[in-house]
């Protein structure tokens, strides 16, 4: 192989073909529905934490597993940032006809961009909840729940937070 342009590639991705089995992939035996996403605070400073939560209801009738999984997507950046970046993710267990509120912290160190070191920037962002990537066409049908929140403040290092 003498072709070292990488055109479409980073060490994130490969991105001249769809991946045969995007994250998040898998079958249950029962099914699934999110609701209630609040983040809070929904404005917060440049250096502040988001606390995120959902609802996950086992609507099926078998006891089963789900993968919540949360991204992040920048709606502006001074930099080239990912379509959406994995922030967190939990395996649970809920039993048939139960529903679970699950919590978590996304820190600001998550939302920091490399222009030359790593920055926090200021902006909109939506997160999304849910058992697979946004936007993902599957035959599973999973919900992905959003949400925005907005960072104020100016950009700083995030080293100086």
């Amino acid at each position: 192989m003498e072709n070292y342009t990488m055109e479409g590639r980073t060490y994130r991705y490969y991105g001249q073909e769809a991946p045969l089995y995007p994250f998040g992939y898998g079958l249950s035996y029962t099914t699934f529905r999110y609701r209630d996403l609040v983040l809070s605070p929904p404005v917060l400073p440049v250096c502040a934490n988001l606390s995120v939560s959902v609802v996950l209801e086992n609507t099926g009738q078998r006891d089963g597993e789900e993968v919540v999984q949360l991204y992040l997507r920048w709606e502006q950046s001074s930099v080239p940032v990912p379509r959406w970046q994995l922030v967190a993710f939990r395996r649970v267990a809920v039993p048939a006809g139960r529903e679970t509120k699950l919590s978590f912290q996304v820190v600001a160190e998550q939302r920091a961009v490399w222009a030359q070191d790593w920055r926090l920037e200021p902006g909109t962002f939506t997160l999304f909840a849910g058992g697979q990537q946004p936007g993902q066409q599957t035959r599973v049908p999973s919900e992905v729940l959003s949400a925005q929140f907005t960072v104020t403040g100016a950009a700083r290092p995030l080293r100086g937070c």
